[in-house]
């Protein structure tokens, strides 16, 4: 393999690097945990609804 082929692995990995270095600050800020607690919230509401008018 010439040094010629393998050159543009760098390259086309540098713009994902440079999108989640430049990510703004604007947006909600939540956990993780917050996340899967809220689904799981919401997947209990809609069983126990479904099995009390079903």
């Amino acid at each position: 393999m010439s040094s010629g082929e393998n050159s543009g692995g760098l390259m086309s990995s540098a713009g994902l690097v440079r999108y989640f270095e430049n990510q703004d600050s604007r947006g909600i800020k939540m956990d993780p945990k917050t996340i899967v607690a809220v689904c799981v919230a919401i997947g209990f509401v809609v069983q126990t609804l479904n099995f009390a008018y079903a």
